[in-house]
């Protein structure tokens, strides 16, 4: 039998974060699936940490807690969580709640009929969409998208979205070498699984904006994007 594990990097997530645990693990009970969660946590000031414990006190063993002392970054916090996990296949998620779990199903079904190496959840194909942003945050994701597809031609509707299912050997050979930061991390990531010859099939999801917190997105990541999608296109 398959065992899933997600991974759910955290900072100033304690509102979020019992939701989406009791959901992923609702889900996997309903669907007679094997789940655990690794959560990676940077030292947030809103007790995140805290949370995260007295959810280890309920879910015992399928939930596994690693600290850092700050902010490290996505791309070390999914390096720190595969090193945790007892999967053979790995999620990778936002613990915001702007994934929802119920998609988790769609992709497991979609890796079993394809044997795909790669699952993607698109927000811009059909059944695909976004809830609650304005048309700057629409307009700028749609963009950053249009662009990164089109220069490294790349066969990928949602190249920055953070919402995937990987086998994992797949996702530790191709995050090893991987340099970028921000939206471009999420690009890097599928144009070497393409180039290692890895499949990569897309899942509709509809991406539903933060309720609690605060988004940790912003125009200093646009740019980090743009040099990243530079860099990319000179070494692809």
């Amino acid at each position: 039998m398959s065992k899933y594990s997600v991974i759910l990097p955290t900072y100033n997530e304690r509102e979020n974060l019992p939701i989406i645990t009791y959901l992923i693990f609702e889900m996997a009970k309903k669907n007679n699936l094997d789940f655990e969660i690794v959560i990676i946590e940077d030292n947030s000031p809103d007790g995140t940490l805290q949370v995260a414990q007295e959810l280890k006190k309920v879910y015992g063993d399928k939930l596994i807690i690693h600290f850092r002392e700050k902010k490290l970054g996505l791309g070390s916090a999914y390096m720190d969580g595969i090193k945790l996990c007892h999967g053979n296949f790995v999620v990778i998620m936002d613990a915001d709640l702007s994934h929802h779990p119920k998609y988790l199903k769609d992709f497991i079904e979609k890796q079993k009929e394809t044997n795909c190496d790669i699952v993607t959840g698109s927000r811009y194909i059909n059944k695909g969409g976004v809830m609650n942003w304005g048309f700057d945050r629409k307009l700028t994701s749609r963009g950053a998208n249009f662009l990164a597809s089109t220069m490294l031609g790349v066969k990928c509707s949602d190249l920055t979205g953070s919402f995937r299912l990987y086998k994992r050997e797949v996702l530790e050979k191709v995050i090893k070498d991987v340099v970028s930061r921000g939206y471009a991390f999420q690009m890097e990531i599928i144009i070497r699984a393409r180039k290692y010859g890895f499949t990569v099939e897309e899942v509709p999801i509809v991406f539903v904006e933060r309720i609690f917190g605060e988004s940790k997105l912003g125009a200093s990541e646009f740019q980090i994007y743009l040099k990243g999608l530079w860099k990319l296109l000179w070494t692809f």
